[in-house]
C-alpha cells in the first residue's frame, strides 16, 4: 500500500508539474518596454553673479599735490600763449593761431607766474580745495569755483596754477579782463572747453608779461 501510494503521488506530481509547465508556455510574454531616449547631461548652470553696485566716483580735488605731475609729453607742435598785459590766451599750431580768448588773471598780490611751463594735468569737473583751510568746496561742474575744466601748468609746494572755467557769477571778471584771481587764469566755460579738447598733457605753455 505504501509503495502504491508513493507511486501515485509521484505520478500526480509529475502531471501537475507538466501542467504548470504547459500553462506557463501559454502565458503571453509582456510587450517590451519602449526604448527611452538617452538622458542628456544637463549642463550645470552657474548662478549669475550679482551685479556689483557702481560706486559714484569722487571728483578729483584741485589744486592737486605736486606729486601728481604727469610725465607725458605733447605729440604735436601746439602751444598755449598767455599774454598777461593783453588779457588774452591763444592756442598756436606752428605759426597758425587756432583760437584766441579773453581771460582774467592773478591779482597783483598773487600774480599769475610768468615763464615757460607745460600742461601737467587735465581734469573734468574739478573740485576746489582751499589752500588755507584744506576744505573742499562741495560745488563742482559749471557752477563750481573752477568751472568744469582744469588745465594745470605749474605748481609750488603750496599752490597749483591752472587755466580753468568760471561760474556765471564770475563771468564779469573775464569780460573785463580783471586781475582778481589767486594766480590762476579764468576763462568762460565754452572757451575753456574748446581749449581743453585741443591740447594734451605736455603741451607747452608760455606766459608773457
Amino acid at each position: 500500500m505504501k509503495t502504491r501510494t508513493i507511486a501515485a503521488l509521484l505520478a500526480l506530481s509529475t502531471v501537475s508539474l507538466a501542467g504548470l509547465t504547459t500553462g506557463a508556455q501559454a502565458i503571453e510574454p509582456l510587450p517590451p518596454l519602449p526604448s527611452l531616449p538617452p538622458i542628456e547631461a544637463t549642463p550645470t548652470r552657474r548662478a549669475a553673479a550679482a551685479p556689483v553696485p557702481q560706486q559714484p566716483g569722487r571728483p578729483p580735488v584741485v589744486p592737486l599735490p605736486a606729486a601728481t605731475t604727469a610725465a607725458a609729453t605733447a605729440t604735436s607742435n601746439r602751444k598755449i600763449v598767455l599774454e598777461l598785459g593783453k588779457r588774452t590766451i591763444s592756442l598756436w599750431e606752428g605759426s597758425k593761431v587756432l583760437g584766441k580768448w579773453p581771460v582774467a588773471i592773478g591779482d597783483p598780490a598773487t600774480p599769475t607766474p610768468k615763464g615757460l611751463f607745460s600742461i601737467r594735468n587735465k581734469v573734468i569737473n574739478p573740485q576746489y580745495q582751499s589752500t588755507k583751510s584744506g576744505k573742499n568746496n562741495p560745488t563742482i561742474g559749471a557752477n563750481g569755483p573752477l568751472g568744469d575744466r582744469w588745465i594745470g601748468f605749474h605748481a609750488t609746494n603750496k599752490d597749483q596754477f591752472g587755466i580753468h572755467g568760471t561760474p556765471p557769477a564770475w563771468a564779469w571778471a573775464v569780460h573785463q579782463g580783471a586781475a582778481v584771481t589767486h594766480g590762476c587764469v579764468r576763462m568762460l566755460g565754452t572757451h575753456v572747453r574748446a581749449l581743453f579738447d585741443q591740447v594734451d598733457v605736455g603741451t607747452p605753455v608760455e606766459v608773457k608779461p
